[in-house]
């Protein structure tokens, strides 16, 4: 299956809440949601609603969840797995094992206009972990690990353009960043109060539990 591709503004009101998937245009207000805060389709303020099931309820939680981090259905599950195998709770421990990727710190970190974009600049590699050169957006980094923007590539457009506009988001305490520099470094894991993603993961356990 390939990656989507349509307009992400679309998949925004399909969940009822932003995803971030636009980047700089999210956090400045701009969001179609405001504007049309109802499921996309020609019919969708017209169409009568039906009361969501509870099974229903747990996929939209699950899908919200995915499409935020732009993973495809098996890379979440595998994250899943994953989690329900690890101590502590499940639903904690998969949000911190997706914070944790590294197209996610990346634009956590103000390097990149959006997940999809940091994802794109990791795969050109754009940037290294500890002085040594990663291309993987899955890459999972570390408490201690130091994010640099390459060398060669401090003076990429999109880059430049993320930097200088990340100046408004708020950067989360377990992370910690030289903008001049052009690195950050990972303070610590993430706890649930330092994910600010608009999620009930419970309901996310409970959908794959069944």
């Amino acid at each position: 299956m390939a990656r989507y591709s349509g307009p992400v503004c679309r998949l925004c009101r399909r969940e009822g809440v932003r995803l971030y998937l636009k980047g700089e245009r999210c956090f400045s207000g701009k969001c179609a949601i405001e504007k049309r805060p109802y499921p996309p389709g020609e019919h969708a303020q017209t169409r009568r609603r039906r009361r969501i099931s509870d099974y229903g309820i747990q996929l939209r939680e699950k899908q919200k969840l995915r499409r935020t981090y732009g993973l495809f259905e098996r890379q979440f599950r595998r994250y899943f797995v994953e989690a329900a195998r690890s101590s502590g709770v499940t639903g904690q421990v998969l949000l911190q094992l997706l914070e944790c990727r590294l197209d996610n710190v990346v634009w956590r970190l103000g390097f990149a206009a959006s997940r999809a974009g940091a994802r794109q600049l990791v795969n050109h590699g754009h940037f290294s972990v500890n002085d040594r050169a990663v291309d993987i957006p899955s890459y999972r980094v570390q408490p201690g690990d130091t994010i640099a923007v390459s060398e060669s590539s401090r003076s990429h457009p999109a880059i430049v353009a993320a930097v200088g506009k990340a100046g408004g988001r708020r950067l989360p305490a377990w992370l910690q960043t030289e903008a001049d520099a052009m690195r950050g470094t990972v303070v610590s894991l993430p706890t649930r109060e330092e994910i600010d993603t608009q999620v009930q993961e419970e309901l996310v356990v409970e959908y794959y539990s069944r």
